[in-house]
């Protein structure tokens, strides 16, 4: 996996935190780039979890908390009604089962606590340019066919998910945009159909329900 993964900055993201969140876990943390951000604005204690140790290590040295591990298997472990929020940057769209998981969670949420995520176009146009005019499905190093993604997701299907996960959609936005001029052409001509597949991410609050 390319080393981006680990020293994102998401800066983009930070809007999606409701203000009152003061115990954050970021899943997939990394090298804590973004946790430390989220730390510094919110005042915030913020955890994280990340798969690769030395990664970890870095991460250790500027939040409070790292556990290293797959989430999917320590979930238990995690403290009982704890987080305010619960962060996860391009990371539901490398699990098996994105959707138990987000049930999972649930106890470690406080009552009302918050699921913040970004995931992966898949009505993105530059893929579905390769997808329909070059007939292809090529996956890549990184990017939306990057080639550890085992699931793909739509704005409709994001919120599917988390409805059916027992959550509340708050807010939910395209991000990251093409500039290619054509691409707001061909939204405008299609009557606002195709103005989601200029954004290579979708960006969602969803709110838990209990």
């Amino acid at each position: 996996m390319s080393s981006i993964y680990y020293s994102g900055k998401r800066e983009e993201m930070l809007q999606y935190i409701p203000d009152s969140c003061k115990t954050i876990l970021e899943i997939g943390c990394g090298e804590g780039v973004f946790a430390e951000s989220v730390k510094i604005k919110f005042n915030a204690e913020v955890w994280g979890v990340e798969l690769k140790k030395e990664v970890a290590e870095k991460a250790e040295k500027v939040i409070d908390k790292v556990i290293c591990g797959d989430i999917t298997k320590i979930v238990e472990t995690l403290p009982e009604n704890y987080f305010d929020c619960i962060i996860f940057n391009d990371v539901l769209e490398h699990l098996i089962d994105p959707f138990q998981l987000l049930k999972n969670l649930k106890l470690t949420l406080k009552n009302g606590g918050y699921i913040v995520s970004s995931i992966p176009n898949v009505r993105y146009i530059w893929n579905l340019i390769e997808l329909i005019h070059l007939k292809d499905w090529h996956y890549k190093d990184e990017g939306l066919l990057d080639i550890t993604h085992l699931r793909f997701f739509t704005k409709k299907s994001i919120i599917r998910m988390f409805n059916d996960a027992g959550y509340e959609i708050i807010r939910v936005d395209g991000v990251n945009p093409t500039k290619h001029y054509k691409v707001k052409i061909l939204g405008w001509i299609t009557f606002g159909y195709l103005s989601d597949t200029k954004f290579s991410q979708i960006a969602t609050t969803a709110r838990l329900i209990k």
